[in-house]
């Protein structure tokens, strides 16, 4: 357990963890009567055969996923789905000396982590801004100093680092001269809407990632469908990493809390059977 909410899971899948790149994610099901969850890779390791997923109690499923003990398996885990991030396609040659900002809030820490080191690995330059509420919410806080050249921590209540949003963290580093090649914002959907209105007139090409809509992974259900560009794409087979400056946050917004009187009900009758 990173925090009281938040687990971090090594998960002994030797076919995945042999071709999955960052930015791709896997589909998991706790238990047969659960529901898939998608969930970004975090890091893979192709000689054990592992890929290690994060994730945060938010409902019903992801207790689920959290109260598994070592040595348990899921129910049946499927990936890697998406399309990698861009920069995989890249000659290691293009990528070295490259300048790349992320920022990362609350749980997108974890799928920044291995867009960071594969990028770092490679001789570029990486800065990366993390967000929460407060500093017992950081995580993965050694493993990414190790994968930058420049870590920045913000908190909502001011506990570590810069007090106030991410967004106030990125206008200081602007302000300070620092330049860019490319910007990834992972995290809350309304985090990475105002990453890319903070961003929007510095020149600088954002990307963002739309995991968090998915549901079946495969394109077959619609219910990632986003607005990108003024035009319908499907976050799962087409994504889920497209221009910040692009996508209708405002819709995703809307989308996001359709099922939440359910999604409270479930978690409702979730704890009720786990005795919580």
């Amino acid at each position: 357990m990173l925090t009281p909410s938040v687990c971090l899971m090594d998960v002994e899948v030797p076919r995945i963890a042999s071709s999955a790149l960052p930015g791709q994610f896997v589909i998991v099901r706790a238990r047969p009567e659960g529901e898939r969850i998608p969930l970004t890779v975090c890091n893979y390791d192709r000689s054990r055969g592992t890929v290690t997923l994060v994730t945060q109690i938010v409902g019903a499923s992801s207790r689920m996923i959290c109260a598994l003990e070592e040595g348990e398996c899921f129910t049946d885990v499927v990936g890697p789905l998406g399309r990698p991030s861009d920069f995989v396609e890249l000659p290691d040659g293009e990528i070295r000396g490259r300048r790349y900002l992320f920022v990362a809030g609350g749980l997108g820490t974890a799928p920044v982590y291995p867009q960071a080191k594969y990028l770092h690995e490679r001789g570029a330059h990486v800065d990366i801004v993390v967000g929460a509420k407060t500093a017992g919410l950081l995580i993965l806080r050694e493993e990414m100093a190790a994968v930058c050249d420049h870590l920045y921590f913000c908190t909502d209540d001011g506990s570590e680092g810069y007090h106030g949003l991410v967004t106030g963290q990125v206008k200081l580093l602007l302000d300070e001269g620092h330049v860019y090649d490319q910007a990834v914002a992972i995290g809350p959907m309304i985090m990475m809407k105002f990453v890319a209105l903070a961003l929007k007139d510095s020149g600088i090409p954002l990307v963002v990632s739309l995991n968090t809509i998915m549901i079946d992974g495969t394109g077959m259900c619609g219910g990632c469908r986003i607005t990108v560009g003024g035009r319908v794409r499907f976050a799962c087979v087409e994504g889920p990493e497209f221009d910040g400056y692009a996508v209708d946050f405002d819709e995703a917004l809307r989308r996001q809390t359709l099922y939440r009187p359910q999604e409270i009900e479930a978690d409702h009758k979730c704890k009720l059977r786990m005795g919580l």
